[in-house]
């Protein structure tokens, strides 16, 4: 029944979370699934985490993807990626962290360490519970939190870079001073950089 609900429910590599298996306990669902994985019908990725096992066209066991597993558990109810992932994913920086660095309301404690196959991923609780209508702005006060750090281009090509940015976001400034207050001083020292002050104090 389980195996059945599964085949009709997931693709091949999606990652499937045990409280998405319906089932009359935990307990059950669990055990089912250990008896699956046992059997090679699924593969179990981490503590809880399974997915569908296939070949790639090469032939080889296919691996489930670390970005289909991040945006499933992290970011669906709310988050974002932080530190110099953040940077890089918006072209103001080339460097490529080495690390998985997410912001969620997953997250139940300050700062937590994993290693899902062979990915590092840290996961931070958010200064403040994320929502649709906050997302945008929050994730750019946590890029102005580190943007100095990483940040490979300066001057006016940075401030065309920036403003770029808060367009495509469509960044609300009317939001953004409601949360400035919870980040560092030095949120303000790279929004003034940025060229972007006027947009704090209009």
């Amino acid at each position: 029944m389980i195996y059945e609900y599964i085949m009709n429910t997931f693709k091949k590599g999606e990652p499937i979370f045990l409280d998405e298996i319906p089932g009359s306990s935990k307990d059950v669902v669990r055990q089912e699934m250990k008896r699956l994985t046992d059997d090679n019908k699924l593969e179990r990725l981490y503590n809880g985490v399974y997915y569908i096992p296939y070949q790639t066209i090469l032939g080889t066991k296919g691996k489930i993807s670390i970005d289909q597993f991040i945006d499933k558990k992290y970011f669906l109810v709310g988050g974002f990626f932080v530190g110099l992932s953040l940077v890089n994913q918006y072209g103001f920086t080339s460097q490529n962290s080495s690390v998985y660095e997410i912001c969620s309301n997953e997250a139940t404690t300050k700062q937590r360490k994993y290693c899902i196959d062979g990915n590092n991923i840290i996961v931070y609780k958010p200064l403040t519970t994320i929502t649709k209508e906050n997302v945008r702005e929050l994730e750019f006060l946590y890029l102005m939190t580190v943007i100095d750090k990483f940040k490979e281009i300066r001057g006016s090509e940075y401030q065309s870079k920036l403003r770029q940015y808060i367009e495509k976001r469509k960044i609300d400034f009317e939001i953004v001073k409601k949360y400035l207050s919870l980040f560092p001083d030095v949120v303000y020292k790279n929004i003034y950089e940025g060229g972007i002050m006027n947009e704090l104090v209009w």
